[in-house]
This record gives structure tokens, sequence and C-alpha cells, in this order.
């Protein structure tokens, strides 16, 4: 595969021969820097989860007969598919989609970022982009992650596109993270504005990515299985990346080919839950009501095939096969990981302090960390979390340890900085790891976003060691200030020269967040 991601600036500095993507050497775990084996295994995961070789693994056709198989069910192709698509990897499918299935296209309607195209097209990414004279028409928008005009725009041709197929018809949906926000339709009277208002108000205060994909699956046409509806008498085979914990299918850029089983009630409980009920804008307050009352319910969706192809556990499988051919003893802790960020980071903290005694031999000197752990373990429902398990064989390891988690923190906003999740997370972690007392040897957290773009910063993502609060403060840097505003991006463009920050650019897909958490005794 041609290589997505950028080296680090940072990383070039800092080791001698920086990583190259996709090389197939690698050194001993004593011979590379900490940093460089971390870059080596985000750039792992997120290669694992390219859209090409999902796409191709996910769709077989015969061409002497027309047979699209898909999973355990057969679909006649003749002259008659269509496909639509948003997301963050779907100028990808698309293009592999188009490339095996060209024969029988009639049609396409895709909606991806802004600028993903000449993004993928400076990183030499052709395999990501369409042919010149394709029959799927493009539409760039959702400029940092927020839907816009560009996005309405696109949305609207993807609903005028399935509104137009018969029973002879099949449509081909491409479905990835981000794919929220491309496909903003809301329910008339309420406009873009008033919707992104109200879902802007809702993650300030904290509320989870199913929460929100609830609010606004009420007030879309297209999502929670409207575009399924709209698509109806013709087939439809959608083929889903996941971005979201547990892979629900209905929440992944809020279910459009999928009925809802949320109900008005859900949504004002929600509503009521962050204080925002008694402020909704009039329009809000009638499509609602218009739900309510509605006798046919919402559509159904028994036309539709479901299919869900890649997500982050295949992303951390990779990293953990890179992991150990380093050498690292290597485990998958959690692909469920969510919760407040703080309580999130303070997880990973001890996390860090209890392994690092553990793997001095020293277990009796972590108990204290080790129960408050299991407390975290159980406050933050990490449900596939074999804690006990995990710090048994770290106990045993007797040489470098790697552990990789997965999922996506809620960061709730009190400032007007900038930043993301993944930023805020390894910040926090960093002054999680600089308090403790440590052990010996060396220690490095990551936190990168799949998808490139962490929140509205130009960042992945960060990677921090325990010298991060005496780094920042030789530097001038008040960590506590930045945590209070937010502002996670601009302290790491000022630490180091931004050295700690994973500049990867767009990267053409999404499966949440990699965590990894690397321990190096001396």
């Amino acid at each position: 595969m041609a290589a997505t991601l950028r080296v680090l600036p940072g990383f070039v500095r800092n080791c001698p021969c920086p990583g190259l993507w996709g090389s197939p050497a690698y050194r001993s775990a004593s011979s590379m820097a900490l940093p460089e084996q971390a870059w080596q295994l985000f750039e792992g995961a997120v290669n694992a989860v390219m859209p090409g070789p999902m796409l191709r693994r996910a769709l077989a056709l015969d061409t002497e007969t027309g047979q699209l198989k898909v999973r355990d069910r057969n679909f006649q192709l003749h002259h008659n598919l269509y496909l639509a698509g948003f997301g963050k990897a779907v100028l990808g499918m698309a293009a592999v989609a188009e490339e095996m299935l060209s024969e029988h296209l009639i049609q396409g309607v895709i909606s991806v970022p802004k600028g993903i195209r000449a993004a993928m097209e400076h990183a030499g990414m052709q395999e990501m982009l369409l042919k010149p004279h394709s029959r799927i028409q493009v539409f760039e928008g959702a400029k940092d992650n927020l839907p816009d005009g560009d996005a309405l725009q696109a949305a609207l041709a993807i609903r005028h596109l399935a509104e137009g197929l018969t029973a002879d018809d099949l449509l081909l949906v491409l479905i990835s993270g981000g794919g929220s926000a491309l496909l903003p339709a809301p329910i008339p009277p309420v406009t873009l504005e008033e919707k992104q208002i109200l879902t802007k108000m809702l993650a300030a205060r904290g509320a989870t990515i199913q929460e929100l994909n609830t609010i606004r699956k009420a007030l879309s046409q297209l999502k929670g299985g409207g575009l399924a509806g709209a698509a109806y008498p013709a087939q439809v085979v959608s083929l889903i990346l996941s971005d979201i914990v547990g892979d629900p299918v209905d929440m992944i850029a809020s279910g459009p080919t999928v009925a809802s089983d949320h109900n008005v009630q859900d949504c004002l409980h929600i509503l009521s839950r962050y204080g925002l009920r008694g402020v909704l804008p009039r329009s809000v307050k009638t499509v609602l009501a218009r739900a309510d009352s509605d006798p046919r319910g919402p559509p159904g969706c028994g036309h539709v095939l479901n299919v869900v192809i890649g997500s982050n556990s295949l992303a951390l499988a990779e990293a953990q096969r890179r992991a150990e051919a380093l050498g690292y003893r290597t485990l998958v802790l959690s692909t469920v990981v969510q919760g407040e960020v703080g309580r999130v980071a303070r997880f990973y903290g001890l996390l860090a302090q209890a392994a690092g005694v553990r793997l001095s031999s020293q277990a009796a000197e972590a108990r204290k960390e080790e129960d408050e752990l299991r407390g975290l373990v159980e406050e933050l429902q990490l449900s596939d979390l074999r804690l006990e398990e995990a710090l048994e064989a770290v106990e045993g390891a007797k040489g470098p340890v790697c552990l990789l988690a997965g999922g996506e923190p809620t960061v709730r906003l009190q400032g007007s900085g900038r930043g993301g999740r993944n930023q805020e997370l390894a910040l926090r972690v960093g002054v999680e790891m600089s308090e403790s007392a440590g052990s010996a040897g060396e220690t490095l957290f990551l936190s990168g976003g799949t998808d490139g773009q962490d929140g509205p910063t130009e960042a992945a993502g960060a990677w921090v060691t325990p010298r991060l609060a005496s780094e920042a403060a030789a530097e001038g840097l008040d960590v506590a200030a930045f945590l209070a505003n937010n502002d996670s991006n601009t302290f790491f463009r000022r630490l180091q020269g931004g050295a700690h920050l994973l500049c990867t650019g767009l990267t053409g897909t999404n499966v949440m967040d990699v965590h990894l958490l690397l321990l190096r005794p001396c």
C-alpha cells in the first residue's frame, strides 16, 4: 500500500533513523526511540483500516453472471446500480467500489470532507481518488467536522438520487465516521443553523456521541432510516466503517439506513438532562411534536442489508502485531474506552504507574493505585477490560510492554481554545504521569484519531512522557491554564516546536481513536 502518513518532524529530529511508512524492517524495541516506535504502531493501525482492502473483502462480483455477493446475500446486477456515500473514508471507498462495479454503475453521489481530494493528491494516494470521467459526483463540505451549506447541498442531492429509484434498482451506500456532519438535511421548518447550534450546545455540555445522534436523527430527513425510506422500493446495501464504540449501526453517521428505535420522549429526556429543553427554538418543538403524533412511526428498513466492514478492533490488532514484532509483550485492553476525558486520563495515568511498578517486580508498592484503577474500570464501564489479567501479564513480561486500547472520550468544553479529545487526553495523561512517582525505565502515552483530524485542528493527536511537566515549565508554559481553556492544540504547538503532535493530514479512514501506552524498563 502506498504511504499515507507523513513522518513527524519531532520524530525526525529526535531519532537518528526515523521509521518509514510500510517499511518491512523493524529494529528491536531496545534500539529505537520510544516516539519512533509509537509512530510506527499508530501508522500500522491506520493502514489496517484503509478503505480499499476492506471494500475488496466485503464485495465479490461474478463478472460472468453479474451476481454481487455481500456476506451471505446475492444481488443481481444489470446496469441497475446506484451509489451514495458520506463520511471521512468514503472517497477511497467509492474509488474502489467504482473500480470493481463500474460496468453496472449508473450514477453516484458522495459527500466527503472539505479538502480531502487535495490532501490525497498531495500525499500521492491515487488509489483513494476517483478516476477521470467517473460516474460519481463528489461534494466537499463540513469543514472542521461541522455541517455547512455545502454538506446540505450534498445531502439533498443524495436524497434526490434515492427518491428516483425503482424496485429493480440496487443502492450501494458507503458510510463511515464523520458521515453525520456530511449528511445534514433538517426537517423543515428547522434550519441547518438551528440544528447546528443545538448540537454544539449539547456537545459543549458533555453529551455523548450516542445522545448527539439521537437528537440528530429526530430532526433529520435522512438519518434514522430516512435514506432507506427515500430509496424504497429499491434494495439497499450499506457498507459501514464504524467509528463508534460497540459498532452500533443505528448510531454510525446517525443510522441513515437503520430504523430508529428512539422516540420523542428519548429526545426530551436528553434535552432535559443538559438543561436545554426550555430554550428550544419553536421549529424544533414543532418537528418533535409532529413526530410524536405521526401514526406511521419511523420508516421500516426490511429492504436493507447493513454490513460493518471495518472497526477499531482491526486497527488495534495490527498495532498489536507490529508491537510484538518489535519485541513488546502486547495486550489489547479495550475497544470501548469512553467517558469524561479527565477520568479517562486518570485511568491511563494510574495504569502507567501501576504497570511500571509491576514491570519492576514491586507489585506491593502499587496496591493503592491498583485499587483506584479497579474503581475506574467500573466507573468507565470498560466491560471488556480484564485488569487483573493485564497487570499479571505486565508483571511477567520481563521486558518492554505495550498496552493498547480504542474508543472516544468526551470533552466538556469550558474554554475557547483549540484542541480535540486526543490532544486533551494526551495532555491530561502527561500531567498524571508527571505527578506520579513513576518507576525506573521509559514510559510514553499516545492518543491519535485514525481520521487524522482531532477536532477542528490539523493534528491527529499527541504523545507525552512523564517529563511533560518539566518540559513545559522550562518553556514557561502553564499546563493548567491551557487545560482550563481547552487549548491543548496551542499547548502542543508551542511545546518543543510541535514535536509532540501527530500531524498526519487527513488519512481517508476513520475508526475512532487509538490509545497506546509503551513501557520500557532500563
